[in-house]
């Protein structure tokens, strides 16, 4: 009988290795990161730089310590680092983001077995606990192309969304204050083709999440378009809702998760204290993927110990 070996999600094989799907990620993210790097400055490449590198250590550091097969390898650990660096402002304090990136990799990821075996995306949880830890430089806006000799502060888009909005064009290009990674609609939609194109990722959950945003915005009475272009909306769609691990494994519940992120991010938005809902949302609702997976009846095959990477 051939010796078979259970695995975490996803176990659906393919012939691309992870540190491929990885590198693919890395190269989709790099049209937001020159459009940050425009808007922002050289800090905005340091600051993602640093991310980078140290997600790298912890995940070096875990794999010594817990006695592991080295795992930086798989270019995941790099994925997190610049992704959590797009969820932070430019001015965030280096010291600040490598505690983000400690909580990304150590706790969320490594603490609980590993890539595939983390119970949220790690870079979503990261971005959390220095919202609640750093909550005043976690809310520090800077306006586009400031001068960090006389650093000038601003609202976001989405916080003066109805006192002083900004234009489609600017909301599009990214020519506007935010995260790193939020700022440029085109960039990220640009990334987001490319993932699809290359078949890492599907259209079901992104469409979903953007279609739900701009539906509920509209019969809310808010500008559903606004809404998509500002905010985190493009980048929670295309590279936090797609996550592998956290999100689910069919179709139907692909559109479902979208949906529901939709729904929650415009309910945080509309009618909570925070102007911005969306890694909140793929946080919250990660806990309802498993269930109707297993409702559903998903594929949950398994790896045979000689095969490759999945």
């Amino acid at each position: 009988m051939e010796k078979m070996l259970v695995s975490p999600s996803p176990q659906i094989r393919d012939n691309i290795s992870t540190s491929k799907v990885m590198t693919h990620v890395l190269v989709a993210l790099c049209p937001a990161l020159a459009m940050s790097a425009y808007v922002f400055g050289g800090r905005a490449l340091m600051l993602t730089g640093f991310c980078m590198i140290t997600a790298l250590i912890w995940e070096r550091l875990c794999n010594l310590i817990m006695k592991r097969p080295d795992s930086t390898k798989d270019v995941s650990a790099l994925v997190t680092g610049m992704l959590l660096a797009f969820n932070l402002p430019v001015t965030m304090p280096y010291w600040q983001a490598a505690i983000g990136t400690f909580v990304a990799i150590v706790i969320v990821k490594q603490l609980f077995g590993g890539l595939g075996q983390n119970f949220a995306n790690p870079a979503i949880v990261g971005r959390i606990v220095l919202m609640l830890a750093f909550t005043g430089n976690m809310t520090h806006w800077v306006v586009p192309f400031y001068d960090p000799d006389n650093i000038v502060t601003g609202a976001t888009p989405l916080a003066a969304a109805h006192s002083a909005p900004a234009d489609y064009l600017d909301l599009f290009l990214g020519k506007v204050g935010g995260c790193l990674g939020e700022v440029s609609a085109a960039a990220l939609l640009i990334g987001g083709i490319y993932l699809i194109m290359m078949k890492i990722i599907s259209v079901h959950t992104p469409l979903a999440f953007i279609g739900t945003v701009f539906v509920f915005s509209y019969l809310c009475g808010e500008d559903g378009i606004y809404q998509i272009l500002a905010g985190g909306v493009m980048l929670g769609a295309f590279f936090m809702a797609t996550d592998y691990v956290t999100t689910p494994v069919t179709k139907t519940g692909k559109v479902i998760f979208g949906i529901g992120c939709g729904i929650i991010t415009c309910v945080i938005r509309f009618f909570g204290s925070y102007p911005e809902g969306v890694l909140n949302t793929a946080y919250e609702y990660t806990y309802t993927i498993h269930r109707h997976d297993n409702k559903n009846k998903a594929f949950r095959g398994y790896n045979k110990e000689e095969g490759g990477e999945v």
